[in-house]
């Protein structure tokens, strides 16, 4: 069946096999007793545990509104964006603990954490939500501040004289 090869000269001119591909792993889906699904995102310094289940689109984050949480449009529509994105937008009920950082970076912690609990639940939703990169972790975080210098990389003023 396989013919050993003994160099790679040998291995170039072996004919390649038509047809013949490693399956991706099919994933399945991942709910708790309750019919939820659980995920973690983080953003900065913020880590949001966010829980997704069938619903009417509510959205609760620290046991308020997401309206009444994030104030700024531009914070909740960094939520909305894995429903947009998947197009569920009213279809899931999400439930999110969400803390350190500050507000952008809660916001998006939480959008990472629904894009997660969204490709558990859903398993066919995760190549839309990989290739938008709301998957990945974003790892950039504020640089330290240095010995001798007035920040990070911000030197103190100069004096001649």
């Amino acid at each position: 069946m396989a013919t050993e090869l003994s160099s790679f000269a040998e291995l170039k001119k072996a004919p390649v096999a038509a047809g013949i591909q490693t399956p991706a792993a099919i994933r399945e889906k991942e709910i708790d007793a309750q019919g939820r699904a659980y995920a973690t995102g983080r953003r900065k310094n913020a880590v949001a545990r966010v829980w997704v289940k069938p619903g009417t689109g509510k959205i609760t984050v620290n046991g308020r509104d997401q309206k009444v949480y994030f104030a700024r449009p531009t914070q909740q529509m960094v939520i909305q964006q894995p429903f947009d994105v998947s197009q569920r937008n009213g279809q899931f009920d999400v439930i999110a603990t969400v803390s350190g950082g500050g507000l952008s970076g809660q916001a998006g912690a939480v959008r990472h954490g629904i894009a997660q609990a969204l490709s558990k639940f859903e398993p066919g939703l995760r190549g839309a939500m990989k290739t938008n990169g709301f998957l990945t972790r974003d790892s950039r975080v504020v640089e330290r501040k240095k010995y001798g210098r007035a920040g990070a990389r911000r030197r103190f003023q100069f004096s001649k004289r």
